[in-house]
């Protein structure tokens, strides 16, 4: 993935996690709340943003790259 030079907001992530649940496994799922309800820098809400984006679109190669990321950056 390439780097963005927006700084996305926790709202964004909100939004983008909320676009893109139905799509993530039930074990990252899990985990959000958790990151939701304490605050983080503005260069992991980066991270978590891009990870979230167009995931549903990603092959089941790239699910699983990304879903590994997850729950490194999640836990």
């Amino acid at each position: 993935m390439s780097q963005c030079q927006i700084d996305h907001s926790i709202e964004d992530v909100k939004k983008k996690f909320e676009s893109q649940s139905d799509f993530l496994p039930e074990e990252v799922k899990e985990l959000f709340s958790s990151f939701f309800s304490v605050a983080h820098s503005q260069e992991k809400l980066n991270e978590i943003f891009h990870l979230l984006k167009k995931y549903d679109l990603s092959s089941e190669e790239e699910k699983t790259v990304r879903n590994e990321k997850f729950l490194q950056v999640l836990k």
